[in-house]
């Protein structure tokens, strides 16, 4: 609908002594200022009216000449919200008519069906955005909600702007073609596009993090055949860096428009992206391709969508988002093109197996012709083992290596594998009093922990309603943050489990523990995640017990690797071979076609043949530069 449309619509429906002043395309979101809010809440289906004759999301704001005096406004809220809330901060937005209401108990802020908001928003015509404060102290969620006020007057600009070129009149497209850019046949830089005559959108814009040469490292971007000005839009399924890594670059080169993804996933890339900026260097020996003005940038640039809402991000494509199962806020693509031309849908990584962080990925689309599927482990072989005996492994192998005075490193990814360890030891913990071992938290664990507790709403229900009651589970006593001069104090004093990034060891935490513990017998090394061919922690596994290093005085030394090394499976966020078969048979509507990605070579093949049998469909593993019309 076009905007001239959508003021008509909304003048119709509403009633005159709502005293319209303006109608604004607002991103994705209709925007209607009023000078009379009360007139408005006289009738209370009238948002439903408008959002349904409008079709799309629809906010009532008071016009800032009726705004209430800033410190008055607070004082009123600060009487109208119960203290029960926990209020931690009050901070307004005059050019959005909106106060940003952070606490610890959203739920009493917003009260029994909006009724506390109703009054704010009555009272003193500010519009409440409600925002749940983390548990666990976050820098990242405090910078980027600052940034919420301090860029508010660019950001304002910017979704008027991305509002005016979606409320265009649906183009006639003929044609729908994918290319693939990266992590075809294999995993790392994900990224593809997905263009018609008259859109051209790009899922995921990954690196491949354990390498430095920008060949293998980034996305083939200078193959889309266009400038990076001409994109539309940009969607992110989830925030590891094989899948958003190089996004900022997109805006040091050109690139100012919207990226689509869930507010857990901002946080997320957020902070991964600035951590790789200050390690790229020291870790991978490369100057990074992007500085973090771009990560700035690219902040300002994201419009959050949660699972579940359709959205329109061209006037032609619609945007669905569904829960992966992967990580906090990971999701699955569905993009519907045209008027019934074509439907797709982008697994992202998936789980569609159980984890005590997440329910399994969806399974019900309105519609596919065509799916994307992770094959991370696709090849028949790639069986995990149950998971209750690996949860117990995990354990007596820690039980083990403490009675021998030993210390534990288990290297994780900072975010996913790191919290679903941490669950496990914390539940075995609450079921065995005697397993009172301390375990410290080092790196960005602690920081990505707190970003899982201030969105419970995308963890497993048990876990939410945990957080929720005060009893989150990232807080258990036993759980100690390793501060950045611990480690040898850690290394040397009582038995203790240690939990620090990289997961592949490729740098961070994880790598300074191996070289202060990997000549004493006594200790354990635990892989529990995806281990890249490429990747330090891949040779370790694979029976490599001297490792170059570089030492203080810059000359070549060997560790030698003395210490325990085992690999506990069953704690990955990717589906194994059975679990990808099932999600496939659980598959509603079942896809006309499937593409294999991100995994190894034979591993996507060998999905690939096995989702063809399966479904009686086409499907194959297409290679990087490929472009496949779909319709």
């Amino acid at each position: 609908m076009q905007q001239k449309d959508i003021e008509k619509t909304v003048s119709e429906i509403m009633p005159a002594e709502c005293g319209i002043t303006k109608v604004e395309s607002e991103g994705l979101n209709i925007v209607i200022y009023v000078r009379n809010i009360d007139a408005f809440y006289k009738n209370d289906q009238l948002i439903k009216q408008l959002a349904g004759a409008v079709r799309k999301k629809v906010s009532v704001r008071v016009d800032q000449s009726k705004l209430m005096d800033i410190e008055k406004a607070r004082k009123e809220i600060d009487a109208i919200v119960p203290k029960e809330a926990v209020v931690a901060s009050i901070n307004f937005s005059s050019i959005f008519s909106e106060v940003f209401i952070e606490a610890l108990k959203p739920g009493l802020v917003i009260g029994k069906g909006g009724v506390i908001l109703k009054e704010i928003i009555t009272r003193t015509g500010w519009s409440p955005v409600v925002l749940r404060s983390p548990t666990i102290t976050s820098s990242t969620i405090r910078g980027i909600r600052k940034g919420f006020i301090a860029d508010a007057e660019d950001r304002k600009k910017f979704l008027l702007g991305v509002g005016k070129k979606i409320c265009q009149p649906p183009p006639g497209s003929d044609w729908v073609r994918a290319v693939m850019l990266g992590a075809f046949r294999e995993v790392g830089r994900s990224c593809m596009l997905v263009q018609t005559p008259h859109s051209r959108i790009l899922i995921d814009v990954g690196i491949n993090p354990v390498v430095g040469e920008a060949t293998k490292a980034y996305p083939f971007l200078n193959f889309m055949g266009f400038a990076l000005d001409e994109l539309d839009a940009v969607i992110i399924s989830h925030g590891h860096m094989d899948h958003m890594g190089f996004l900022p670059y997109l805006y040091a080169y050109g690139y100012d428009g919207p990226v689509y993804c869930t507010p857990p996933t901002r946080e997320l890339m957020a902070l991964l992206q600035t951590d790789y900026v200050d390690l790229a260097k020291k870790s991978l020996g490369v100057d990074p391709p992007y500085g973090k003005k771009d990560i700035q940038k690219e902040l300002r640039r994201i419009i959050p969508v949660e699972y579940g809402e359709v959205v329109d991000i061209t006037p032609e494509i619609k945007m669905t988002l569904y829960n992966a199962g992967h990580i906090i806020g990971s999701a699955m693509v569905h993009l519907h093109i045209g008027e019934g031309l074509h439907n797709l849908v982008y697994s992202g990584d998936m789980k569609f197996g159980y984890t005590k962080l997440f329910e399994p990925a969806n399974t019900y689309f309105p519609r596919i012709e065509t799916l994307f599927l992770e094959s991370t482990y696709g090849a028949k072989n790639d069986v995990t083992s149950n998971r209750r005996e690996m949860e117990d492994r995990l354990v007596n192998i820690i039980k083990e290596t403490v009675a021998k005075g030993g210390k534990v490193l288990i290297p994780v990814f900072a975010v996913g594998r790191s919290q679903e360890i941490m669950l496990v030891l914390e539940d075995y913990a609450r079921r065995d009093p005697n397993f009172n071992i301390p375990v410290y938290i080092d790196g960005m664990v602690m920081e990505t922990s707190a970003i899982h507790t201030a969105y419970p709403e995308y963890l497993r229900e048990s876990i939410e309603r945990r957080i929720l009651s005060n009893n989150s589970p990232f807080e258990s006593p036993m759980l100690k943050v390793a501060k950045g001069t611990d480690k040898e104090a850690i290394v040397n004093g009582e038995p203790s489990v240690i939990i620090a990034p990289s997961g592949m060891m490729n740098g961070g935490p994880s790598v300074e523990y191996l070289n202060l513990m990997a000549e004493d017998e006594k200790n354990t090394l635990i892989f529990v995640g995806y281990q890249s061919p490429l990747s330090l922690g891949h040779k370790i596994q694979r029976g490599m017990r001297e490792i170059p290093t570089i030492g203080d005085d810059g000359r070549t030394k060997i560790m030698n690797i003395r210490m325990r090394v085992e690999t506990v499976e069953g704690f990955s966020g990717h589906s194994d071979r059975h679990q990808l078969m099932a999600f496939l048979n659980n598959l509603k509507p079942t896809p006309e076609r499937v593409f294999t990605m991100h995994g190894d070579w034979n591993k996507a093949d060998e999905l690939a043949r096995a989702a063809g049998s399966l479904l009686k469909r086409e499907a194959r593993a297409p290679l990087n530069l490929e472009a496949i019309r779909l319709k």
